[in-house]
Order: C-alpha cells, then structure tokens, then sequence
C-alpha cells in the first residue's frame, strides 16, 4: 500500500503523456506503414504483419513460404476434425 500511496499527480500525468505518446505514434507508424516496413527491410529487419499480406508485391520464395505454412496450417486443422470426429463415433 506505500506505493500507491507515493503517487501522486504528476505521476498520473506522465502515464496519461505516454499512453498518448504511445497512441500518436502507433496511428503514425499505421498511416505509413508501408513505408516504415521497406524501410526496415532495406535495413535487413523483417517485419511480419499479421494482418494482410500484399501477395502481388512478394517475391516468389515468399509466396513459397506462405504456401508451405498455410499448408502446415491446413493439415493440422484436418488433424484435428479428424480426431474431433473420431471422439465423437466413440462416444455413440
């Protein structure tokens, strides 16, 4: 409890500054993420987005690598209706 009871106002606004700070530059990286993105790859950092991919704009060994994840990806989801159903004939 001493802890909470050391903060006090300016405390409070310093977080209240970084979150904003923290928002600012997130909505600025968003707007121009693309750009901040091939920046970072000339600058051999490989930043990953989870979101949407640009297929068109990929090269060919990462559209080879995507294919063979999604197909990872495909086959343990069959794996696993598989066993989904087979639980659900024992269970009859």
């Amino acid at each position: 409890m001493a802890i909470l009871q050391s903060i006090n106002k300016d405390h409070l606004k310093g977080a209240a500054v970084g979150v904003g700070v923290c928002a600012v530059g997130y909505y600025i990286y968003k707007k121009n993420q693309t750009k901040v993105d091939g920046f970072l790859k000339k600058q051999g950092i490989n930043v990953q987005t989870v979101n949407h991919k640009d297929y068109a704009n990929m090269s060919l060994e990462e559209l080879m690598e995507s294919k063979e994840l999604i197909e990872d990806l495909i086959a343990e989801k069959e794996v696993n209706v598989e066993a989904t159903m087979e639980e659900a004939v024992d269970a009859e």
